[in-house]
């Protein structure tokens, strides 16, 4: 029955996809890549910006939660070097795909988030707030080693990033108790609404539907990281600690998210293979419409 529940939860977001899929052709490639843009810029910026301020928080939320996350990032990315041996014989080809093991899809955050019992979304935005720049840092240090970007310019692309520009900026108002007025803060959440929606569709019109189909030991072991193993170590962990059910709850669906589209486009601008990454984005986000409801499902029944 709860399985049911989740799924029926979940419905709602998979027929977003799904519409995207059918919608794909009515676009052209460079209006789809104007629709990621515009995501990825202004709308899911605005939604962390929303979550991560829409509520006080504590700097012990911020000790507590910043270390836990940046623990699962730096495992995703231990245990995702297992595949090297299996990738591209070229470095750079083979980071592009290496961080599919811990890069995480904010908007499946939300989402899945939202369908447990103890949701509490400020909790997921200060783990996205502190996940972002460790995620972002581990992918671009990792494609820099393949690549020629120089340190000046990694550290003006991570400083530089929308989500964390917004994360950062949302957790500072929440830390400090400020009330943002509401004339200003109604466009914000008016974008807000919208990010999660437009995600979804565009994930559909962009997503390679038959990758399954190229599942191999390389990308098997790279899913199997991001959606299998790092829940696993996260949900016993917090069993073990005997962590607080909500947050317990974010962490356990924030490590078992599919990588981030966004993958892509970091893979794209230094060079890697665009093929590969497109192709470990969709199998991770295919094999997650299974993987996620289970873990879902071990929430709410074991924490």
């Amino acid at each position: 029955m709860i399985f049911v529940t989740i799924l029926q939860g979940l419905l709602p977001s998979f027929l977003m996809v799904i519409l995207g899929g059918l919608l794909r052709n009515r676009l052209s490639e460079n209006a789809w890549q104007g629709l990621d843009r515009l995501n990825f810029e202004i709308l899911f910026p605005a939604l962390i910006f929303v979550a991560a301020s829409g509520r006080p928080i504590a700097l012990v939320d911020v000790a507590r939660i910043g270390p836990a996350v940046w623990i699962i990032l730096g495992a995703g990315m231990v245990l995702g070097y297992s595949a090297r041996r299996y990738g591209p014989e070229r470095f750079l080809d083979f980071a592009g795909g290496w961080q599919v093991a811990w890069r995480f899809n904010t908007a499946m955050g939300f989402i899945a988030v939202a369908i447990l019992p103890d949701a509490d979304l400020g909790i997921l935005a200060v783990a996205i707030g502190m996940g972002i720049p460790m995620a972002n840092l581990l992918a671009v240090s990792a494609l820099s080693r393949g690549g020629s970007l120089g340190f000046g310019a990694t550290v003006k692309r991570i400083a530089l990033n929308p989500f964390l520009l917004a994360s950062v900026s949302g957790v500072l108002v929440g830390l400090s108790g400020w009330t943002i007025p509401a004339p200003v803060l109604a466009p914000i959440e008016m974008l807000s609404q919208a990010a999660i929606p437009v995600a979804l569709i565009s994930i559909g019109a962009t997503m390679d539907w038959r990758a399954l189909a190229r599942l191999d030991r390389f990308s098997a072991i790279l899913c199997g990281v991001r959606l299998v193993a790092l829940p696993a170590l996260t949900f016993s962990a917090c069993l073990a600690l005997d962590v607080d059910p909500s947050l317990a709850g974010v962490l356990v669906v924030f490590s078992a998210l599919p990588t981030a589209s966004a993958a892509h486009v970091l893979a794209s601008s230094f060079g890697a293979d665009r093929k590969l990454v497109a192709t470990l984005i969709a199998q991770s986000t295919l094999l997650a419409a299974v993987t996620l409801p289970l873990w879902i499902a071990a929430v709410i029944i074991w924490v």
